[in-house]
């Protein structure tokens, strides 16, 4: 009897192929045939339900049934059959959303599984009334795509079209964008194009998704030049797309973009610039992408027409790390350059954009950066964090700054990332102070990936003084719950105190345009190395921390006329802020000196 199913077209790109393709249907093997007008193409038609069919492909006579490249949904992980989804059955919101500008806006960077208790898109979305009330824009989600076991970063992902079926599928992240939408918030994800995990990777039996021609810290890099990328490149600027389009993301975050190795004229990330301007135009919706580059190189977030890439903005870990050092006296690795005159390497960051623009990096042991036009690059184009997942999860214990550092330099440093002229980025659990660490997990199903992994991390910290025993088993299931949030701790002491001045903070910056210039030469930095204060002038504006264990007096340059918030008592007088020590004041200035 014919099928009740309707024909589906099944399409894959497999030049590696000699002879045959099967695609295997519910059970059902069909066989494929080649392309004629897509050399490497193969295609078939079959019945199929759009929405629950399990399907896979057979190679050259194998049984072994592998998944599709292009797979929406993985039910069964990674390594399991492809099924298929209908993106046109979900209801989205009535109500219409015309999108967030990353211009302006906070983001506030998550990871789905330890971000709640429970760890899935729907109790994430629970949570999102707390950002409202915080006063962010933005929710940054780290990656969602498939990946070994139920817990993990999700930066070894695979199947890059699909999502982690523990969080909730491709029904629960739709489910959660829906939410965040409805409250006002857009959703960045972060999508990893430069490798792709060591389990479950099936791409190069299909054709040279990676090339022996450039190498990488994962191994052969991603094919962005070699014979066959053409195809490559489209695989990747598709997986880019069907976020923007299938799941209405507003924005995604590459990752390590330094690692695409690609020499071709026109670089991948100005060919994916280019196709998500495209999108944006045709939904009428803002859509954008940031950078992590470690390049400290403008031409990445210069606009195409300006001979650039094309990205909306980067990661400036520059700003970062110039601002842990000046909080915490850390000297080790990447903060050696920025720990010689720490309140100076803060001072140029903010004014200059980053610190390393052509200058000597002991840490890489020779000159590192490009000069940043300030006059011509707006600020909003960088991104300045207290905090990331990387910063905190990569130390050797995923400890907080909040697990050493005085409540008062915590307020500093989030009064300095929320009045800079960058685009400001919070870490889950940053705005309280949490008590948590979060860690590197993962859950490894291959045994001896996982000894791999555990040993690596170990040997990694042991050249810095750590003990094996010292350093956390990323497989332990302990590693993993105690990364997750204490969402009680938001209604204790001192949590409770930090978390009010972050809502402060992010109340001024609404309701204060001069916070949201995003004119680098325009803003100018006092400080004092040796009584270790700052202040940061921006417009009329004023955010003068005192960093030393000492009451100082900070000039203002200009007559206080308002205390608009503070972390700590005060005492202003003319031009003049005097403050105890680890406190934080924003004023307002006035009179002929004021800016």
């Amino acid at each position: 009897m014919p099928s009740s199913l309707p024909q589906q077209r099944f399409e894959l790109w497999a030049p590696a192929v000699l002879h045959r393709v099967d695609v295997v249907v519910d059970g059902t093997p069909h066989p494929m045939h080649r392309d004629p007008s897509r050399p490497g193409w193969w295609q078939a038609d079959a019945p199929a339900d759009p929405e629950r069919t399990r399907y896979g492909f057979c190679l050259d006579g194998d049984p072994v049934l592998l998944p599709d490249p292009r797979s929406p949904r993985q039910p069964e992980g990674p390594d399991g059959p492809s099924q298929l989804v209908d993106h046109t059955a979900f209801r989205w919101s009535t109500s219409p959303w015309q999108g967030r500008a990353l211009p302006g806006s906070v983001l506030y960077e998550l990871h789905i599984g330890t971000f709640t208790p429970e760890g899935t898109f729907d109790s994430a979305a629970a949570r999102l009334d707390h950002l409202v009330e915080l006063g962010v824009d933005l929710v940054e989600v780290m990656p969602v795509c498939p990946f070994p076991g139920t817990h993990g970063w999700g930066y070894d992902g695979v199947s890059l079209w699909a999502v982690h079926e523990p969080y909730g599928g491709p029904e629960g992240l739709k489910r959660f964008v829906d939410t965040a939408h409805r409250l006002g918030l857009g959703v960045v994800l972060d999508v990893v194009h430069n490798h792709l995990g060591p389990s479950g990777n099936y791409l190069p039996r299909f054709g040279p998704y990676f090339t022996e021609r450039h190498h990488t810290p994962w191994g052969s890099a991603v094919n962005l030049d070699a014979p066959g990328s053409d195809e490559v490149r489209r695989y990747l600027i598709g997986s880019a797309l069907a976020w923007l389009r299938d799941y209405r993301i507003d924005g995604l975050r590459l990752d390590a973009v330094h690692a695409l190795a690609d020499n071709r004229a026109v670089h991948f990330l100005e060919e994916l610039a280019t196709a998500v301007d495209s999108l944006a135009a045709a939904t009428g919706r803002p859509l954008f992408l940031v950078g992590e580059s470690d390049l400290n190189d403008p031409r990445l977030i210069t606009p195409r027409e300006g001979g650039g890439l094309g990205l909306a903005a980067q990661w400036s870990d520059d700003f970062h790390h110039a601002l842990h050092t000046a909080l915490s006296g850390e000297r080790q690795g990447y903060y050696a350059d920025f720990a010689v005159r720490p309140l100076g390497a803060l001072a140029r960051t903010l004014t200059r954009g980053w610190f390393h623009d052509g200058t000597w990096s002991s840490f890489r042991e020779r000159t590192h950066g490009r000069p940043l036009d300030t006059r011509r690059t707006p600020a909003h184009r960088l991104l300045g964090y207290l905090q990331t997942h990387d910063q905190v999860g990569n130390r050797a214990l995923g400890d907080r700054l909040s697990a050493t550092l005085d409540p008062g330099l915590l307020a500093a440093g989030a009064a300095l990332v929320l009045t800079a002229p960058f685009t400001p980025m919070l870490f889950m659990g940053e705005e309280w102070g949490a008590g948590t660490t979060w860690q590197f997990f993962t859950d490894h199903q291959d045994p001896g990936l996982a000894e791999a992994v555990r040993t690596g991390r170990r040997n990694e910290f042991a050249g810095h003084g750590w003990s094996a025993e010292e350093v956390p088993d990323p497989q332990a299931a302990s590693t993993f719950l105690g990364s997750r949030l204490d969402w009680t701790e938001t209604h204790r002491k001192p949590h409770a105190t930090l978390l009010a001045w972050y809502r402060t903070l992010l109340a001024l910056r609404r309701a204060h345009p001069a916070f949201t210039d995003p004119d680098l030469s325009a803003v100018r930095v006092d400080h004092d190395e040796e009584q270790r204060w700052l202040v940061l002038h921006r417009g009329p504006y004023r955010t003068a921390v005192n960093l030393s264990s000492e009451q100082r007096t900070l000039p203002l340059g200009g007559p206080c006329t308002d205390v608009l918030a503070a972390y700590g008592p005060y005492h202003a007088a003319g031009s003049e802020l005097t403050l105890p020590a680890y406190s934080t004041a924003v004023v307002r200035t006035g009179g002929r000196h004021s800016d």
